[in-house]
């Protein structure tokens, strides 16, 4: 298990802390222990395929998805392997910050609930 306690999480109440979670197959953020943020993934022989990310109903509008985002892409990239974005929220964060773009296979079709795969 990968962990990381994020700078930018330091405007947020509390302590975050940011985990790979490899028996359960996912990213977490946790707040006071709690799990906040998820982001579940497939590791793949030279990829992580990314799946599914979300927010508990409390945790929303804090800005906790993007600090996970960051962690599990860096710690991907870390590890030498590619980025396989099938999460939105994943594609969406890839196309909005820059450094990750040639460690990015994208998908043949967009992320359902990308622009023109909605």
């Amino acid at each position: 298990m990968t962990e990381f306690t994020d700078s930018l999480a330091e405007s947020f109440h509390g302590d975050v802390t940011t985990v790979r979670n490899d028996k359960f197959h996912r990213y977490e953020l946790l707040v006071n222990g709690e799990i906040a943020v998820i982001s579940q993934f497939m590791d793949r022989p030279g990829h992580i395929d990314f799946m599914h990310t979300e927010t508990r109903e409390k945790f929303k509008g804090r800005g906790l998805a993007r600090v996970l985002a960051r962690f599990a892409l860096d710690d991907v990239v870390a590890s030498g392997k590619r980025i396989i974005p099938h999460c939105p929220y994943i594609a969406a964060y890839l196309r909005k910050h820059e450094g990750y773009e040639l460690d990015v296979d994208w998908p043949a079709e967009p992320p359902v609930g990308e622009p023109g795969n909605e």
